[in-house]
């Protein structure tokens, strides 16, 4: 499914003659098929799948918000402003992701699901919200809230 819309991405912007989104939809496909390479030398013929898509684009705008950072440090205005386009582009095709809220509410549910006691439950608790807020959940902030209820 993600990978119909972003080839039909990438033919809008043709059309539409907007570069910025067709360098970013390529710069996605382009890591797409690196990615399905892989796969295919793993064994699976069919490629990546959607959960692992949205766990690439996800990567993507995090690559580039770690780039906005160093690029303002260094006074390089124009970068930070492309960064953000690339970005921009990336998110048209994540889902809306979780709230504050909503990710505190999914990681107590988590923790109470799979009876974690400790800091060694972690990992099954973070597995479980892999599974089922892929692409929606900023992981690194849920694995800090799982870290502070469990220690």
């Amino acid at each position: 499914m993600l990978r119909s819309e972003l080839n039909d991405a990438l033919k809008g912007a043709m059309k539409a003659k907007e570069q910025q989104a067709l360098a970013t939809v390529r710069l996605i496909l382009a890591a797409l098929k690196d990615r399905d390479i892989q796969a295919r030398s793993s064994g699976n013929a069919d490629g990546i799948d959607d959960q692992e898509i949205l766990e690439l684009l996800q990567k993507m705008v995090k690559q580039r918000r770690e780039s906005i950072v160093l690029y303002e440090k260094g006074g390089r205005d124009d970068l930070v402003a492309r960064e953000e386009a690339e970005i921009a582009v990336i998110e048209r095709f994540l889902p809306q992701g979780l709230s504050a809220e909503q990710t505190e509410a999914a990681v107590d549910q988590a923790i109470a699901e799979v009876e974690a006691q400790s800091i060694k439950d972690m990992g099954r608790v973070m597995a479980l919200l892999k599974e089922r807020y892929a692409g929606r959940m900023e992981f690194a902030k849920a694995s800090q809230m799982v870290k502070q209820r469990l220690a």
